[in-house]
């Protein structure tokens, strides 16, 4: 159980990492044209921005607690707020009818779950 928790987060923490780094470093023009960006257009260049940063953060939370022992259960936390995040996502694809993204979001989105669960109850740090 460890192992497919340590995986899932990874996988998790990737993809934080690279949409937060695209969200805060392309521009949020050339972020609309792309597929599933078009809720980019509404948005103001700092809501991105700032999303972009939290995706980081979250990578960082997803991992570092546990790898460096300081506060591991922030790692659940991480997947606790990814899951509230990908629900935001899919509610936001569903508003543009971006449905192929969707899947991408409920595919996340049942990591996180899977993480916060496995973290919590399965198989906590330290427990």
């Amino acid at each position: 159980m460890n192992i497919a928790l340590w995986i899932c987060t990874g996988l998790l923490a990737a993809v934080a990492l690279v949409g937060g780094i695209t969200k805060t470093f392309v521009p949020k023009e050339k972020l609309a044209a792309t597929p599933g960006g078009a809720w980019t257009g509404e948005a103001t260049a700092g809501f991105v921005k700032t999303l972009g940063v939290l995706e980081i953060l979250a990578a960082a939370g997803l991992i570092l607690p546990a790898v460096l022992d300081i506060a591991p259960v922030m790692v659940p936390v991480t997947a606790a707020c990814w899951t509230a995040l990908m629900i935001g996502a899919i509610i936001t694809h569903l508003r543009h009818g971006e449905y192929a993204v969707i899947v991408l979001n409920l595919i996340y989105l049942a990591l996180a779950v899977f993480v916060l669960w496995g973290r919590t109850v399965a198989e906590p740090f330290g427990g």
